[in-house]
């Protein structure tokens, strides 16, 4: 399934509405580290592993898309 990912940074939580998914991470967005924190919390809030999710787009922008396989 394909997600529509809103980001904010400085906050932690997980809001999920249909198709549109709001993610708040700790993460600065500094090499990758923030793109890391978002597919393990995104793979822990579903129950499945890392390699289930991936970043379609955006992976420099604050606004993504994800793909979680089940």
């Amino acid at each position: 399934m394909l997600y529509k990912v809103s980001v904010s940074f400085h906050k932690d939580f997980i809001k999920i509405t249909g198709d549109q998914m709001e993610l708040g991470i700790m993460a600065k967005p500094v090499k990758g580290k923030a793109n890391l924190e978002i597919i393990k919390k995104v793979a822990e809030h579903f129950g499945v592993s890392k390699s289930k999710i991936r970043i379609v787009s955006g992976e420099k922008s604050q606004d993504k898309i994800i793909e979680v396989m089940s």
